[in-house]
């Protein structure tokens, strides 16, 4: 049995495609695992979500802030921008099925001692708490709460956790660190403004991974969603998004593949160009 990890696919089906060819993937045999940002920017969304769930438990999906931007233009909370896709999910007979399983994926996965979100995780959350957090959103959005919770998911403060948070604000929180964080300060306020690599991080913070003393420290975590990342030959961060709805590459991290703890990448180029 093979177990791979898969940045961001982003509606790139056609490069999924390959990739699971070149790994010889099996849905009797092999499981993948989806770092989050399944659909949007890329030009067939609908194929991919078909592909995904296809694959029943074979392929396991967290959610990306593309994903949950999905849910709020689908709810009329959040407008389409200049770039979106999605238009094929929004305008299908089978809309309201797409969304529903959707918003059954999680946040966060702990497998082979690999913790996986979509963006990053805070400073002061350890895996289990990073896991127990995860829950918390997935079960409202699993709820029918769901859609007063897209209503109100939006915005960037709280900037920081807070033990103490609770109702939305935690909720916000949770999201902004599982879903959209690159930099935050040593202390744990987050930083949205700025998309580019670790040598332009703003003045005071960090990449969430830099932070000396955070509570992941022991843990491999693996991540999508920052693109201009470079590729990081480190054993405690993974780092998947390869860009390939930008025309790059489509990236997969075959754990064990050379021996116990021993990981090989694979990367195709990515057949969808902008």
């Amino acid at each position: 049995m093979a177990l791979y990890l898969i940045g961001d696919v982003q509606g790139c089906n056609t490069s999924l495609g390959h990739l699971l060819d070149t790994l010889g993937f099996s849905p009797s045999r092999d499981t993948i695992y989806l770092l989050g940002d399944l659909v949007n920017r890329g030009p067939d969304n609908i194929g991919v979500l078909k592909r995904l769930q296809s694959l029943d438990n074979s392929a396991q999906c967290l959610l990306g802030n593309h994903d949950l931007h999905l849910l709020g233009v689908h709810l009329g909370v959040r407008n389409l921008k200049p770039g979106d896709t999605v238009q094929d999910l929004l305008q299908s007979a089978e809309r309201d099925r797409w969304m529903d399983w959707l918003r059954q994926q999680p946040l966060a996965m702990m497998q082979d001692d690999v913790l996986m979100v979509h963006a990053g995780v805070l400073p002061s959350w350890t895996a289990s708490k990073t896991l127990s957090l995860a829950g918390e959103v997935s079960a409202v959005l699993r709820s029918s709460d769901w859609q007063d919770f897209i209503r109100q998911m939006y915005g960037n403060v709280p900037a920081s956790w807070d033990d103490g948070l609770t109702g939305i604000d935690r909720l916000r929180v949770i999201v902004n660190g599982l879903t959209r964080l690159r930099y935050c300060t040593p202390a744990g306020e987050m930083e949205f403004a700025h998309h580019g690599g670790p040598d332009m991080a703003p003045e005071g913070y960090v990449p969430w991974f830099e932070v000396p003393e955070r509570q992941t420290l022991g843990i491999t975590v693996a991540f999508g969603h920052w693109s201009s990342l470079p590729l990081m030959n480190r054993p405690d961060v993974w780092a998947l998004d390869s860009g390939c709805v930008w025309g790059r590459s489509l990236t997969a991290l075959h754990l064990h593949a050379l021996g116990p703890g021993q990981h090989q990448r694979i990367t195709i180029d990515s057949v969808e160009k902008r």
